[in-house]
């Protein structure tokens, strides 16, 4: 009873962007925007793939407009190709 391929592979992707959250303090002690960059890189990680993390940043969202549009410009995907029927 295999777990479903994108599953692991969504579990595979928030794991690494917690892993850049908790290790962009670490990153930040070295000069530069190093820090910003690995947190904001694993902030979208865990957007993408997690469930309650879109709650959270929808609420940001909704708080904070520009903020919102900031990162949803950072955060954009391009256009997925339409799928046949």
């Amino acid at each position: 009873m295999d777990a479903n391929p994108r599953s692991r592979w969504r579990l595979a992707w928030m794991a690494l962007g917690w892993l850049l959250i908790v290790g962009s303090p670490f990153v930040g002690v070295i000069p530069g925007p190093g820090g910003i960059l690995v947190f904001a890189g694993g902030a979208a990680l865990l957007i993408r793939n997690s469930c309650w993390a879109k709650r959270r940043y929808v609420m940001l969202k909704r708080r904070w407009p520009k903020l919102g549009r900031a990162a949803d410009k950072v955060m954009r995907r391009g256009k997925r190709p339409a799928e046949a029927n």
